[in-house]
């Protein structure tokens, strides 16, 4: 008597499987899985910030006179990688046959080349980023600490990535490499948000970025701040309505300190100052302070939710 029923779980799995397809239309896939792989997408994504930051994120041994053809090697690699994905993405999407798969190349290649056109900028955004963490912590000994070891800039890396990927019309790669710093921070920032220069998130954990949020510049958010959703408006089926408006907007220079959550579209004007642990659902003036929590028994009341 075999030790497990192998044979048993296999056709059993196979029926859900089948049963899976069956309810949700899915074709049969030939050949290969369509849709992309997220551990490819992790390592094109370490080798595009040993791209982005060389000598710090890089091999061990790089050398600085070396630095150009690592760069240049490892950039290589990372695109055609990437170049494949892109692919699976849109061939996903399509479900086309054999007369498409042309069109399909040519449109991967040109948003290939164009996320790729893209990397000194994103470069400059995150050393502003950098910056803002080494300059807003007084417990960063230096912007090389910040780099190698703070999870809100790791975060932003991936997020910076994840959203020149979603503005290119792949939302699905886009959203990959965002969850995988937020499996690794506990950082959650949807690539569809919209972040100015010199975002600083201190600590971390617990933070909520919701797609639609948009951010300006030198913002600072503590740990466990969620930009959320206020209600989530359905149509006359009942079906969530996709890609409103529906988070916070924060202007320029604006802090928000650990644990507050702030819902709905809803604008933080430039220079105000969030307390820590603050239910807040309306809008702040430019230079306005907000220091005490709002009833949360009475935000429930009204159906608000934080997603």
């Amino acid at each position: 008597m075999a030790t497990f029923d192998i044979t048993g779980i296999v056709q059993s799995l196979h029926a859900a499987r089948h049963n899976w397809r069956q309810t949700q239309s899915r074709n049969s896939e030939a050949g290969n899985r369509a849709f992309p792989s997220r551990d490819a997408l992790a390592s094109i994504i370490d080798s595009l910030k040993g791209v982005l930051f060389p000598m710090r994120l890089g091999p061990p041994d790089l050398r600085q006179e070396s630095e150009d053809f690592h760069v240049a090697h490892a950039l290589d690699a990372a695109l055609h990688a990437l170049l494949h994905q892109v692919k699976r993405e849109l061939t996903y999407n399509a479900s086309v046959g054999d007369a498409g798969r042309q069109a399909i190349d040519e449109q991967a290649l040109a948003a290939v080349r164009r996320f790729a056109a893209a990397l000194p900028g994103i470069r400059t955004l995150l050393d502003s980023d950098v910056l803002a963490a080494y300059q807003g912590d007084p417990a960063a000994g230096s912007v090389d600490e910040v780099l190698l070891c703070y999870p809100g800039v790791l975060a932003m890396i991936h997020y910076r990535l994840a959203h020149t990927l979603y503005t290119l019309g792949l939302p699905l790669l886009a959203r990959i490499v965002a969850e995988l710093a937020h499996a690794a921070t506990g950082i959650d920032i949807h690539p569809g948000a919209r972040i100015g220069a010199g975002f600083f998130i201190d600590h971390g954990t617990g933070v909520v970025i919701g797609e639609t949020a948009v951010i300006g510049e030198r913002v600072r958010l503590y740990q466990a701040v969620t930009l959320g959703a206020k209600r989530f408006p359905t149509d006359a089926e009942g079906n969530l309505q996709k890609g409103l408006p529906r988070h916070p907007v924060v202007e320029d220079d604006v802090v928000i300190y650990a644990g507050a959550t702030i819902l709905g579209r809803i604008t933080l004007g430039r220079g105000a100052v969030i307390g820590g642990n603050v239910w807040l659902t309306h809008d702040v003036p430019a230079g306005g302070r907000v220091a005490q929590a709002a009833s949360r028994e009475g935000a429930l009341a009204n159906g608000i939710g934080a997603a």
